[in-house]
């Protein structure tokens, strides 16, 4: 009778062993390990600005601009790319948003893609156009992953700064369409395309409508803030 009780005995403390052993042990294929590297964020190689620089469509040139989107996405955790905002220039020596953006493809912050390259981007085939890119309220989102308001919100600021025709091309030079090239935040005027894709007489994304003005307060009064598309080029 004693035997069996002790084979008994040691029976139940091996179950309990064993039970402990498997509750403490890792759960294997999903997961994460305890006090394992860190799961590497998803891809993110274009954003919206999640703040502007205040100052209306002066952000000191193409220079200063970039310099914004790279600030951004640096305090984003996102720095280690280099970034630029996608924006045209008129005059001499002229620049074309779509040269500056790299071939893609590029993807917003939840690692979701936009668009796979610079012909899809902008609908340079027919069939690219009527199909579109993948830009629009639930994908255009800033560097920390949240919506940018757009038309319903309050205050709706879908208005991005672009100076860029629908192609992601520079206007001729004449009319101001940049805001004399991102330096001024008085005279002059500056194309703006819609994030949401809501709105105006075609909904582009990036060439709706020109802003009234280049002033902060000019800015905001057609529904936009100064906020900037940016791009990693080198994705």
């Amino acid at each position: 009778m004693k035997h069996t009780t002790s084979v008994l005995a040691a029976l139940a403390l091996s179950v309990t062993l064993g039970a402990l052993a498997f509750a403490q042990a890792p759960a294997q294929g999903g997961g994460q390990r305890a006090g394992g590297p860190p799961q590497a964020p998803p891809p993110m190689s274009f954003f919206v600005t999640s703040t502007p620089k205040g100052d209306g469509a002066n952000y000191g040139g193409l220079a200063g601009a970039d310099a914004h989107c790279q600030m951004l996405a640096t305090a984003a955790g996102r720095g280690a790319a280099k970034w630029v905002a996608y924006l045209s220039t008129q005059g001499a020596d002229a620049v074309n948003a779509r040269d500056r953006i790299g071939a893609g493809p590029w993807f917003n912050a939840q690692g979701r893609q936009v668009a796979a390259n610079v012909a899809e981007l902008h609908g340079d085939t027919l069939e690219q156009a009527r199909l579109g890119n993948r830009i629009g309220k639930t994908t255009a989102i800033d560097e920390k992953g949240n919506p940018v308001r757009g038309v319903g919100d309050m205050p709706n600021q879908h208005d991005i700064v672009t100076g860029s025709t629908p192609d992601g091309r520079a206007f001729p030079a004449g009319e101001d369409r940049t805001c004399n090239n991102y330096t001024s935040n008085a005279t002059g005027s500056v194309m703006l395309g819609h994030h949401d894709r809501l709105g105006g007489p075609n909904a582009s994304w990036n060439a709706v409508h020109a802003s009234k003005g280049c002033s902060q307060q000019n800015l905001v009064s057609t529904g936009g803030a100064g906020l900037l598309y940016c791009f990693a080029p080198g994705n």
